[in-house]
């Protein structure tokens, strides 16, 4: 049973191909990703503009950004659909956009005291972020 689906995951990212599964999401992702996936995403996760630049520009650096046309590279898009993947598991622990928003701005004891979005950064972080959010989830002790 799957909690976060594949379909949760490309509605943060508001693609226009629908993936009914996680493999249909990685062959989009190795393909690349439109640009507008990333951008998507620090829309729905940063309130200011400086936060959605310093977000945006972190998963792919501002000038490297600008030069794309249409489409992120595999490895963006992977870093993309990370920030994706992490935001969507959290709206679906917490079942509201502003407290998803929130657990991934306030920092967390669980993780030394850094924000789940920093820690998120990589694919390990982002898997430590979720196992987080599942035991909060589940009521258990995190």
């Amino acid at each position: 049973m799957l909690l976060v689906t594949p379909e949760n995951i490309a509605s943060v990212m508001e693609l226009e191909i629908i993936p009914h599964s996680f493999s249909e999401l990685d062959q989009l992702v190795a393909e690349g990703l439109p640009k507008k996936a990333l951008k998507a995403s620090v829309e729905r996760i940063c309130s200011s503009l400086e936060e959605k630049k310093q977000l945006l520009y972190r998963i792919v650096p501002e000038a490297t950004y600008k030069r794309r046309r249409n489409k992120l590279t595999a490895e963006e898009s992977g870093r993309a659909e990370r920030l994706a993947r992490v935001y969507a598991t959290a709206q679906y622990v917490w079942d509201s956009d502003d407290d998803a928003r929130t657990f991934l701005h306030t920092a967390h004891p669980m993780l030394e005291n850094q924000t789940p979005l920093e820690v998120s950064m990589t694919e390990l972080g982002a898997r430590r972020v979720e196992e987080l959010l599942w035991k909060l989830f589940y009521g258990i002790a995190a």
